[in-house]
């Protein structure tokens, strides 16, 4: 008779699946009269929203909840705290997330979590969607004076198991590269991304990148809108752990039984 190994056996086993999945919506936190929260990491359902804030200047970097939905607003704060949907895809509050590295802005994962059916929504903050569509005293006016400058704006998806690359995905915040300029757009809607594409991961890193680039990066504000984050639902964690735990006593069992 043939057995998997115990750490092979453990290790399949210790994947979760998205058979059952829950819907992290950021309705649980707490707002004062400001309307966003951008001091702490964020964790529900066994996943935890990385935050870096730094007390002495206020700045902060990782993800925020906000609540704000005035598009209006013509100050930069909060517009980093504003969806260009006007507010949350459901309900009234959304995550905000900053990019300053390439690790400051990730989702943690209790274990690994197979990708596969879950998802979670997009869309840009009021402060890169004005900079997109004005310019500033940063960044340019996506197309130029003309219109036909071919500038883009993307948001990409890595999933990671033990810190090794495993798969990844993007949406594209806004696409002016169109031969046709009526087709350019800056991303004004939440949009669902498939996060199939990643594969069994342990943590989720966000990263943005822009045809606009200066001499120390990217001149695009460098944020996004998240919402409606699907995820496993934490008792189906559990439930696939003491599986694990059994299936691997089990096969041990019986290789010393078969011993001689």
């Amino acid at each position: 008779m043939i057995f998997l190994t115990s750490r092979v056996a453990l290790a399949a086993c210790l994947i979760t699946r998205a058979s059952a999945a829950t819907i992290i919506t950021y309705e649980d936190v707490s707002l004062g009269a400001q309307g966003y929260a951008n001091d702490t990491p964020y964790a529900a359902s066994g996943v935890t929203h990385t935050n870096a804030f730094n007390p002495t200047w206020g700045s902060w970097s990782g993800f925020a909840i906000s609540n704000n939905s005035n598009t209006t607003s013509s100050s930069f704060v909060p517009n980093e705290y504003i969806s260009h949907a006007g507010g949350a895809a459901e309900g009234s509050q959304f995550a905000v997330g900053y990019v300053s590295s390439s690790m400051s802005t990730r989702l943690l994962f209790g274990g690994v979590t197979e990708m596969s059916g879950l998802s979670a929504q997009f869309t840009n903050t009021l402060a890169a969607a004005n900079s997109m569509l004005n310019g500033d005293a940063f960044a340019k006016k996506f197309g130029g004076a003309s219109g036909n400058e071919a500038d883009w704006f993307l948001l990409s998806i890595h999933g990671f198991q033990d810190g090794v690359a495993m798969g990844s995905t993007s949406l594209y915040l806004a696409d002016f590269r169109f031969a046709d300029n009526s087709f350019d757009y800056i991303l004004s809607s939440w949009t669902t991304v498939d996060f199939t594409p990643l594969g069994s991961v342990d943590e989720i890193r966000f990263s943005l990148s822009s045809s606009d680039e200066g001499d120390f990066g990217m001149n695009t504000p460098a944020y996004f809108a998240m919402d409606q984050l699907v995820v496993p639902e934490p008792s189906s964690v559990s439930l696939v752990m003491t599986s694990a735990l059994l299936v691997w006593r089990r096969r041990r069992n019986v290789r010393q039984n078969d011993s001689p």
